[in-house]
This record gives structure tokens, C-alpha cells and sequence, in this order.
């Protein structure tokens, strides 16, 4: 989808959102131009971004047959969270971008539809607002160049009720991004930091204020650190090698999201489903590993369930709806989400999602 962008706006609205690329062209006609190459768009000549979808739709699912998966199950555990489906939301930044009520729909539209939204370090509102809606609420934390700041970030987590915490480990600092590069894309006045208050984020460009708020010289030594301060379950995200993968659980990590950042970051990796096996295999179920980059259907988190997630966290496509239609958009997804998945499910005889994690997979070419 991220690739088709000659279509016009000249296209009849969709009234009924029957695929996620139906939201993708909704919100395409809804956002300014600048607003949508900053979500939509990703590092470089974008490669990965497309390389991530492209790979998804290789992985053919072989069904069983007779199974009997009429109304299969597709709630599951993520880590600690009980869920309606193996999804959460991917944590995002600023998503007043895509919508003026930002974070607050998403998480209200996340409890409505009992999964997780994983709160960013990078949010118009405080994980204590978003912690308040009452659904289950994950922390991102962005490692951070003051240790005090990063260590308060941490309590506030705790203190709001949080489940787990999510440390983003593939940003030390932000990729090139050339459409927002080519746009001169600045974040508007309005849009202001609940976390870090005293980063000036209005009229800034996005790459120069994550420079600012992310600690480049992040390492092992400062994982084990936030090992250390933290009771939370702790995770991972934005791995691709099995090597750090096995490396990362040995410290004591809870669980590992596989993931390239949607091809945001440094286009020329690969996709990230290409890496999930290797990192289940390396794991080797000790903790969950959870997975991201190029979900756009339901058929794509059977896909990879199938290859040994224990979930997905979904990205663009909620910013998307949000930016369409608000908070009933959010729900809209959801609720499409757990059609296309259910329907997949039975007709690959999967009766839940444990039978949907065994189910055998190959590869085609398109």
C-alpha cells in the first residue's frame, strides 16, 4: 500500500471499510499532505518499508482441513495482558498528527476492543491520562540521555499502572526520512510533549527533536541498568538479529519484538518477517516474542503467528483510521482486524490461537 500512491482523491469514499487499505485511502484523502508523508512514509528510498509487506504476502498458509474452527478463539495472553486478539497498538509518536484528540481515541478505542496500547515516550498526553481510560496501557520508553529523566519515566510507568515496559532499542538516532526531508516536515506549535516538557517540540522537525531525546550511545550496559530499575515486565523492541535476540533474554529480558520500525529507520535491512523465524529459533521459548513491520490484514497476523509470534503489534494502519474517522475509526479497524482473523482461522482449521501458531507455513514468489 505504502507504494501506491498514484492513486487520486478523485476515487468514491469508502462508507464501509471492508480491508485496511480502505482506511489507508480514507485517511490519504483526509491528511495534509505533509502530516501523511510523515506517517506513511519511511527512511530512504523506502525499500524496506515495501520489502516488509511484499515478504509478508510470500508466506502461504497451509490449512488443515475437517478441523472444525467454526468461531475459532482468538484471545490469547501478550505477555501479562490478557487480550480479545494477538494485537496491540505499536507505540507511535504524537498522534495529534493524525487526529486533535490524539492518544486518548486510540486508547479508548484499544480498551473498547480488549487490546493493549502501548503508551510513547513521544505522546501529547501523560501516560498517566492515557493509564486513566482504564484498558491495558504498555510504556515505551526511548532510552534517555539523563538517566534521572529516564528513571522517572520509569516510576511514572509503574505508578500509572502499566503492565509492561517497552524499551525501543533500533533509534539512536532517527533515520533519514526523505520525504520529510523534501517537506522541510516541522511538528506544529500545538503539538507539544506530555513526557518531556521541556523539550520545545513546536516548530521543531522531528529528526533534530528525537536527536534530542534519545540517548545514541544506549548500550547492553544501560539495558541491564533499566533491567535492574524496573519490576515490569520489560521488552524489547526493534530486533533483528538472533544473536542479540539470545543475548538480550540471557540479560534477563521478558520477551522480544522483532521488528525494523516499519522500515523507518535504515532502509536496506530486511523485512522483518524474514527475521522472525531465526529469533523464535534462537529464543527458543524462554520468553514471547512479539512482532511488527507490514501488518496490514488479519491473513498477516495468522501469518505470523504461524511463524512462532506470540503476537503483533500494529502500526500505521491505526493512525490511518484515527485520521479518517477518530476514535469510531480506531474501533472500525479492530473490529476488521478480528474479521479478517477469525475467518482466516477457520478456514485454515485453526480453532485458537495455540492452533494457530503450529499451523505450517511456505513460501511463494509473486
Amino acid at each position: 500500500m505504502a507504494a501506491d500512491l498514484n492513486q487520486t482523491t478523485s476515487d468514491p469514499p469508502f462508507d464501509v471499510w471492508h480491508s485496511v487499505e480502505d482506511a489507508y485511502w480514507s485517511a490519504f484523502r483526509t491528511l495534509p499532505k505533509d502530516r501523511w508523508d510523515f506517517i506513511t512514509g519511511a527512511a530512504g528510498h523506502e525499500h524496506t518499508a515495501r520489502a516488509n509487506e511484499h515478504a509478508l504476502a510470500e508466506i502461504a498458509l497451509l490449512p488443515r482441513t475437517l478441523a472444525g474452527a467454526a468461531d475459532p478463539d482468538t484471545s490469547t495472553t501478550l505477555l501479562c495482558s490478557d487480550t480479545a486478539l494477538p494485537v496491540a497498538v505499536a507505540p507511535m509518536a504524537y498522534h495529534q498528527l493524525a487526529h486533535p484528540d490524539g492518544e486518548l481515541a486510540t486508547a479508548r478505542a484499544a480498551k473498547a476492543a480488549g487490546v493493549p496500547f502501548t503508551v510513547p515516550t513521544l505522546s501529547g498526553h501523560t501516560v498517566e491520562e492515557l493509564a486513566a481510560v482504564g484498558g491495558e496501557c504498555w510504556f515505551q520508553l526511548y532510552p534517555q540521555p539523563d538517566k534521572g529523566i529516564e528513571a522517572e519515566l520509569i516510576a511514572r510507568a509503574e505508578a500509572a499502572g502499566c503492565t509492561a515496559l517497552m524499551v525501543t532499542v533500533d533509534v539512536p538516532i532517527m533515520g533519514r526520512r526523505l520525504r520529510d526531508l523534501r517537506n522541510d516536515f516541522r511538528l506544529p506549535p500545538e503539538i507539544t510533549n506530555a513526557h518531556l516538557p521541556g523539550e520545545d517540540t513546536g516548530g521543531s522537525a522531528p529528526t533534530s527533536h528525537t536527536t534530542d531525546v534519545v540517548d545514541a550511545r544506549f548500550d547492553w550496559v544501560g539495558l541491564g541498568t533499566i533491567r535492574d530499575r524496573t519490576a515490569l515486565p520489560l521488552v524489547i523492541k526493534g530486533v533483528l538479529s538472533a544473536v542479540d535476540a539470545d543475548r538480550a533474554v540471557s540479560l534477563g529480558v521478558d520477551g522480544v519484538i522483532v521488528s525494523n520500525h516499519g522500515g523507518r529507520q535504515l532502509d536496506g535491512v530486511p523485512p522483518a518477517v524474514a527475521a522472525l523465524p531465526a529469533v523464535v529459533d534462537a529464543v527458543d521459548g524462554r520468553v514471547p516474542v512479539l512482532f511488527d513491520s507490514g501488518i496490514r490484514s488479519g491473513i498477516d497476523i495468522l501469518r505470523a503467528l504461524a511463524l512462532g509470534a506470540q503476537g503483533v503489534l500494529v502500526g500505521r494502519p491505526v493512525l490511518w483510521a484515527l485520521a479518517a474517522r477518530g476514535e469510531p475509526g480506531v474501533a472500525e479497524l479492530f473490529s476488521l482486524l478480528r474479521t479478517e482473523l477469525a475467518s482466516a482461522m477457520t478456514i485454515a482449521g485453526c480453532r485458537d490461537i495455540p492452533t494457530a501458531r503450529s499451523l505450517r507455513t511456505t513460501r511463494t514468489r509473486r
